[in-house]
């Protein structure tokens, strides 16, 4: 085990390591900005990188993405924020790079080290800050993927865990930190309605789609080593499913939800090749990076179930891809059809009963659809959405909130080491035994075997993006 930790104590410095890497740029920088123009940004900032940059050159790096993040509506806080940078360069392999992180440093106890860096170099990474004392009432944040498979993501932890306590591991995954994803949490605990139907009892199916209408944007180089299902599925839409299946926390605390989280992953049954359709856009093998002859998918649809007193039976179907026809992310919890039809149209056109409808992007709502009467004699009708929920101006971006808590020592929206192994054990049947990919066309919904996977509770509801003109 790694050195104990006072999750009370709030990070006194913030070390970057990638800092001149893509996600620093377009993420991490402009997150600072805006916790800086709240106030709530107060520590060096130090980056730390192989390339031999001067603070200059760094200080302009950082104006620049948030130019182009944005305009710089507060040049006070982009000075406060410049102020704050330092910078070490080096070779992640040199202990000399950890001495030098050492002396910038200066008298900070308490540094929050993140990891904004290609996997493979976590672990070189780690351990550096561990021989060099630098993990010593530390807190190290790691970016997503933790790692490529159940085995390489419990070496991972492994060696974080010979070096940080587990309670100082924060595995960032940016969409917690979504407003609209913590509102499922809260509609689903804050309200007493939902609990009498929140079961098998009355919930036909659920179904999660997460579609993005743009291709790998000159990324197929990781996409060839990732795929939709590792990228997305396994932790995104796991976690959606966690927070919409687990049962309530025993008390009020991250701890108790983490604790609720992990057993649904573990309540999860294994994933079989039948189970998941597999797709890839027409054009993609035509992308920088990618095998002419690739079987990585693009796209993926999957039928889960939970194996728990709550869900035993209920379907619950995932799917992602890109070039799909909207970008949106959208949950729909389908309920049982009443159990006697006493009126002749309650049986809707599209077979849909009521649902709840969350929205999760690129706005996010809550949505209830229930069957409303016509005005006359005739007991017809149609079904009807009342909205429950629109967006909230000024709300904190994902990197901002999670960054935040992260160096509070807040864990909540962060995911914890069984959890992630358990997600990892889902998926482990077919990362490498699956059927072949399926191609199909940019701006439609995938393969039409996705729509075969569902048919026997239905068909996909598509989020449907009303065009405000502007």
């Amino acid at each position: 085990m790694g050195n104990t930790h006072d999750r009370t104590i709030p990070s006194d410095a913030l070390v970057i390591f990638g800092v001149t890497g893509d996600l620093a740029h377009k993420m991490i920088f402009p997150a600072l900005y805006a916790m800086s123009k709240r106030g709530t940004l107060n520590v060096p900032v130090v980056g730390v990188a192989a390339s031999q940059l001067s603070l200059t050159e760094l200080r302009k790096r950082v104006s620049e993405s948030i130019w182009q993040a944005g305009k710089i509506d507060d040049q006070n806080a982009l000075d406060h924020l410049l102020s704050l940078l330092r910078y070490v360069g080096g070779d992640y392999n040199n202990p000399g790079t950890f001495e030098a992180l050492k002396q910038a440093l200066d008298d900070t106890q308490h540094p929050a080290h993140y990891l904004a860096i290609p996997p493979k170099l976590f672990t070189t990474v780690i351990k550096g800050l561990g021989a060099a004392g630098l993990a010593t009432q530390a807190r190290i944040i790691v970016e997503k993927p933790f790692g490529r498979d159940l085995a390489s993501a419990q070496a991972l932890n492994r060696i974080a865990l010979s070096v940080f306590a587990e309670d100082a591991i924060f595995r960032i995954d940016h969409y917690l930190g979504k407003e609209a994803i913590m509102n499922i949490l809260y509609f689903r605990f804050a309200n007493s309605f939902l609990e009498p139907i929140w079961n098998r009892n009355c919930v036909a199916s659920v179904q999660i789609t997460l579609a993005e209408n743009f291709g790998v944007k000159g990324r197929g180089m990781f996409y060839e080593s990732a795929g939709c299902l590792r990228d997305v599925i396994q932790n995104h839409l796991f976690q959606i499913v966690a927070l919409l299946a687990m049962e309530p926390p025993a008390y009020q605390g991250f701890g108790a939800v983490h604790n609720e989280k992990a057993k649904i992953f573990q309540a999860m049954r294994p994933l079989q090749p039948d189970d998941v359709v597999r797709g890839q856009y027409t054009g993609y093998r035509d992308e920088l990076g990618v095998a002419k002859d690739s079987d990585v998918e693009t796209f993926c649809a999957l039928r889960l179930f939970i194996d728990s007193w709550r869900w035993q039976g209920v379907p619950w179907y995932l799917r992602s891809g890109k070039c799909l026809a909207e970008t949106a992310a959208e949950v729909l919890v389908e309920l049982k059809p009443p159990p006697q039809r006493l009126f002749d149209d309650s049986a809707p056109a599209d077979g849909r009963a009521n649902y709840l409808r969350f929205r999760l992007s690129p706005n996010s709502a809550v949505a209830l659809a229930a069957r409303v009467k016509h005005a006359g004699k005739e007991f017809v009708g149609d079904q009807r959405e009342l909205y429950l929920l629109d967006e909230q101006p000024e709300e904190r971006t994902p990197y901002e909130r999670l960054l935040g808590d992260a160096m509070l020592g807040d864990g909540a929206l962060f995911t914890r080491e069984d959890a992630v192994e358990a997600a990892w054990a889902v998926v482990a049947p077919v990362l490498g035994t699956h059927h072949p990919v399926i191609p199909y066309e940019p701006g439609s919904w995938g393969p039409k075997q996705a729509d075969m996977l569902i048919a026997a509770d239905g068909s996909w509801y598509n989020p449907i993006l009303v065009k405000v003109a502007t």
